[in-house]
């Protein structure tokens, strides 16, 4: 067994492969996201229904009627929640949001997670460097975020005073940037 495995490892090196580098390779140089790779050539869309982190997220925007935008070419900034995160709303939330008479809701609460332009971790830190400590991004529905940092996390405050922690950040996708959030933001 040893020699099988020195062997396979030897191997491995000849080739120029190592752990590391078939992770970084699988996963396009995006974190992984859900127990699934974020590829920098797909789509928001095609890579969110790959992330068992984000069923409740693809669902919504299925039922919005979403999924053509966020398979457009933006670029978009897309804060997304995930399942956890919709499952601390009050019972029965997601699923009177996601009947169809709902939709308009739906689709405000899904676009106030949407800021237009591509802005990865640095860029909202910067802007909110020069916004002296906090930044105000307009989303896609036309409400405020406002992101400020914790330490070293990007903070999103919406504007009924709720906050919701980046998780993970700078999942890029071929149309735009993906941040994970802990919690679901709601506008006004």
């Amino acid at each position: 067994m040893k020699k099988l495995l020195f062997g396979f490892f030897a191997l491995a090196v000849s080739f120029g492969f190592s752990a590391v580098g078939i992770s970084a390779q699988m996963s396009d140089g995006n974190p992984m996201v859900g127990g699934a790779a974020m590829y920098k050539t797909r789509n928001i869309v095609e890579n969110a229904v790959n992330s068992k982190d984000h069923t409740t997220l693809v669902a919504a925007v299925k039922a919005a009627g979403l999924v053509d935008t966020l398979e457009g070419k933006g670029p978009f900034t897309v804060f997304a929640p995930t399942t956890e995160a919709f499952d601390k709303l009050p019972a029965g939330t997601v699923d009177t949001l996601l009947k169809p008479e709902n939709k308009a809701m739906l689709t405000k609460i899904l676009t106030y997670h949407v800021v237009a332009g591509n802005m990865d971790s640095k860029a909202i830190a910067k802007a909110i460097g020069k916004g002296n400590g906090k930044a105000t991004l307009k989303t896609v529905s036309g409400g405020t975020l406002t992101a400020w940092m914790d330490g070293d996390t990007i903070v999103l405050t919406d504007e009924k005073g709720g906050q919701s922690r980046v998780t993970i950040s700078d999942v890029h996708q071929s149309n735009g940037v993906i941040h994970v959030v802990d919690s679901v933001l709601l506008p006004n």
